[in-house]
């Protein structure tokens, strides 16, 4: 009895398998290391460094999953390992450069609150009364330039890493990371409110 339930468990597993399409996701982990290495180039030394989701460890777990489900996961697991994010393009390079040398002006808006991150992975002018009336305009077009290159950024790291789909979660994981990283002291949006570092 327990050999044909085997059988046909063996065989209903390697019948599934048959009929996967090995797909590679979105590389999350490879992400937030990528998006904190550019963070951290652009911000430079100040940015507060936040350690990552720590991931489970799934090796007990493991001996009780089906014999099919293993084999299944030792086609699939090593495809997914593999996948990397792509950070050095001249395209992404220049977005970084200028970006780096925008935030030492917006910086000290950063630092007076002035200027916030949002939840979306852009910045916005959250303390217009923070902004003398004379610097109002050049805020308002530091903040303007920055979201379009963060936008351009998300954009052609999908693109330099042949996934354009990937865009939103590459923002997505932008915009955890760009709160994550900052400094003491700076405004961050969460849940539609705001709160500061």
């Amino acid at each position: 009895m327990h050999l044909l339930k085997w059988l046909m468990s063996s065989t209903a597993g390697l019948m599934l398998i048959s009929c996967v399409t090995i797909n590679i996701y979105f590389p999350a982990a490879a992400a937030e290391k990528a998006a904190d290495r550019i963070i951290e180039d652009v911000w430079g030394r100040e940015v507060e460094t936040q350690p990552q989701s720590a991931v489970p460890d799934t090796s007990q777990a493991r001996h009780s999953i089906p014999l099919a489900m293993q084999v299944l996961d030792w086609l699939v697991s090593p495809a997914h390992a593999q996948a990397n994010l792509n950070i050095n393009s001249p395209a992404i390079n220049a977005l970084q450069a200028k970006m780096k040398q925008r935030h030492e002006r917006l910086h000290p808006f950063y630092q007076t609150g002035a200027v916030g991150l949002t939840s979306d992975g852009l910045i916005t002018l959250r303390e217009a009364s923070a902004v003398a009336l004379k610097d109002r305009n050049t805020v308002n077009t530091l903040i303007a330039e920055e979201n379009q290159d963060r936008k351009a950024l998300y954009a052609e790291i999908a693109r330099a890493n042949g996934h354009p789909e990937w865009e939103a979660d590459i923002q997505e994981t932008f915009a955890r990371r760009w709160i994550s990283n900052a400094a003491k002291g700076w405004w961050f949006q969460q849940g539609g409110s705001w709160q500061q570092k």
